[in-house]
């Protein structure tokens, strides 16, 4: 396992003083990227041997957003391996140690030269410790695009959205997303599933839709490919 403290920072929060649905996302992300940079197989070992991690599915619950100034503890650990295949959960605790968020991960190791998936290494594969799976509800890995969803504007990918492997950052997906849910909404569980990269300058054509009480936004490609289908719940 490895974990981190951090304090809620202002830039970490939004209008009503809690850390956001992203920052949570964004904590998420740094800690499994520290960890890897830690076991020395990180961005620069990995980006050597033409390979990258690329996120295939995320739930995230959230219990309570901590507070600015709030100080956290966040934790994580990969639990499985198998093929191309990595599974990692993720806690974020308060200073008493109850949870606040709590996630589960899927994670595709790719050729970055050829576009593929490619088994992960042994070598790589005993540089981690694998934990227990977090005892949590575990939904589907796979979110349907919403049945007749209502159309937005589209709008086109803009170099803010590019991550270190140039293309969509997993958390930019569900800043998009969240433009599309009443700013009211109380989210208590996110899942996402990416199906492919967009890249800079791609056309994303958003489609959402209301059901029982969940949004699902499926941002698509001009046929109405989805690049990534978040459901917000």
């Amino acid at each position: 396992m490895y974990s981190f403290d951090s304090y809620v920072r202002y830039s970490e929060v939004g209008e009503d003083k809690n850390l956001t649905l992203n920052g949570i996302i964004n904590y998420f992300q740094d800690c499994s990227t520290f960890q890897s940079e830690e076991l020395k197989v990180g961005v620069r070992q990995l980006e050597a041997m033409h390979r990258v991690w690329v996120l295939s599915s995320w739930q995230i619950v959230i219990d309570r957003y901590p507070a600015l100034c709030e100080k956290i503890h966040v934790s994580t650990w990969p639990y499985y391996f198998q093929g191309f295949c990595g599974y990692r959960n993720f806690t974020m605790t308060d200073q008493e140690g109850k949870l606040l968020a709590w996630a589960n991960s899927l994670w595709s190791f790719l050729d970055t030269q050829t576009g593929r998936p490619a088994r992960v290494p042994e070598e790589i594969v005993k540089c981690y410790e694998l934990e227990e799976k977090l005892d949590m509800k575990y939904e589907s890995r796979k979110v349907p695009m919403p049945e007749n969803g209502e159309a937005a504007e589209p709008f086109a990918v803009q170099k803010h959205h590019l991550d270190t492997n140039h293309h969509v950052n997993n958390g930019q997906y569900i800043q998009m997303a969240r433009e599309y849910v009443p700013e009211d909404f109380r989210i208590r569980q996110m899942r996402a599933e990416y199906k492919k990269s967009a890249l800079l300058g791609d056309m994303i054509y958003p489609v959402t839709a209301l059901e029982d009480g969940r949004y699902t936004v499926g941002l698509c490609d001009e046929i109405g490919k989805p690049y990534a289908v978040i459901e917000l719940s």
